[in-house]
């Protein structure tokens, strides 16, 4: 008695299919008839639709399940799907797009991108009172974002003047009015503190609780 094996048998192209489907879509390419041949095409993928229920809620599920059958009749199958256009591997092959990176090099990678972008708004301001104002912000934010990813050193206002108008690249001029004391977190988190003084707890009754259990 002779078994044949799985591993003996051709390849599945598609597994989620199985091997039945496969046998029934050989088998549909040996039918000379063309309307016999496409109404038992139409079959077979309701079949496959049941059987890969995952299809039907796509928008374009009826016509994967056409570039399936094709698929596995190695796209050498005489019959017409509803769209009318035959599948072929260049259609079924989609290559993804390439992503586009940001090419542009950030100079002071702790203070973001994002600053940069504001200092180039900064320039566009004519009234001189509320530039000012923006930079104190910028600054300040700059300072607290130094102070954060290099809490060991040491951050004056001078260093945060001196990458400020490296950011600023000569379109603003900077001036002694420029303070960076705005957005100091150890400021705000006292006053928030006092504010909201913390409430006290009922202390703990640290009396043992008495075990049922008697001694003997």
């Amino acid at each position: 008695m002779k078994f044949q094996y799985n591993t003996q048998k051709e390849k599945l192209i598609i597994s989620e299919y199985g091997r039945n489907i496969q046998d029934m879509v050989h088998e549909l390419k040996k039918i000379p008839e063309q309307e016999k041949r496409q109404a038992y095409a139409e079959e077979i993928i309701k079949l496959m639709g049941n059987l890969n229920p995952i299809n039907k809620g796509n928008i374009d599920a009826e016509q994967r399940l056409w570039n399936h059958m094709f698929r596995l009749a190695d796209f050498d199958l005489d019959v017409i799907p509803p769209k009318g256009d035959k599948p072929t591997i260049e259609s079924t092959q989609i290559q993804p797009e390439k992503p586009s990176y940001n090419q542009s090099r950030m100079r002071f990678r702790h203070y973001g991108r994002y600053v940069q972008q504001l200092v180039d708004k900064a320039a566009e301001e004519d009234d001189k009172e509320k530039q000012i104002e923006i930079l104190n912000i910028i600054g300040s934010y700059m300072k607290l974002a130094y102070k954060t990813w290099n809490p060991k050193h040491y951050v004056s206002d001078d260093i945060i003047l001196d990458d400020l108008g490296s950011l600023c690249e000569g379109k603003i001029e900077l001036d002694d009015a420029i303070t960076f004391d705005a957005l100091d977190s150890s400021k705000t988190y006292r006053r928030q503190r006092s504010a909201n003084p913390p409430i006290k707890s009922k202390p703990r009754n640290n009396r043992k609780r008495k075990s049922g259990r008697k001694r003997r």
